[in-house]
């Protein structure tokens, strides 16, 4: 069996781990190790990926605005050993872990479009303000 020691882990076919996969993060199974990069098969979804591009992060403006979905259920990605940390205790359910996920990210978007809109609203009262 192939090992891998990673900041005094060691990751092994079989472990229960945490990836990052882009913005998202996710539970799963490792399934292979290949040098730097280790092959997970999805298990739960921890944080929903973002949407928009990655590159312009909260611009809505730009050419290619992108929708990103979670990954599937038992889907197979390949990720970088320096995005995998140990996973321990229980594997939550597929489904409602992809939901709770969607649901955490609506409402920190929510959040920050409430932010957005108090912030705009006290700036033009401001500048309605210097303008005397």
């Amino acid at each position: 069996m192939e090992t891998i020691n990673r900041n005094e882990h060691d990751f092994h076919a079989g472990d229960m781990v945490r990836a990052e996969v882009r913005t998202g993060q996710y539970v799963g199974e490792l399934v292979e190790l290949n040098g730097p990069r280790a092959l997970v098969k999805v298990l739960a979804v921890l944080k929903h990926p973002e949407q928009g591009d990655l590159h312009s992060p909260y611009n809505p403006d730009v050419p290619m605005f992108h929708e990103r979905r979670a990954l599937s259920y038992t889907e197979k990605t390949t990720v970088l050993l320096r995005d995998l940390k140990s996973y321990s205790g229980p594997v939550p359910d597929y489904k409602q872990s992809l939901l709770a996920a969607a649901e955490a990210e609506i409402a920190g978007l929510d959040r920050l479009q409430r932010w957005s809109a108090k912030g705009l609203e006290q700036l033009i009262q401001l500048k309605k303000e210097y303008d005397k």
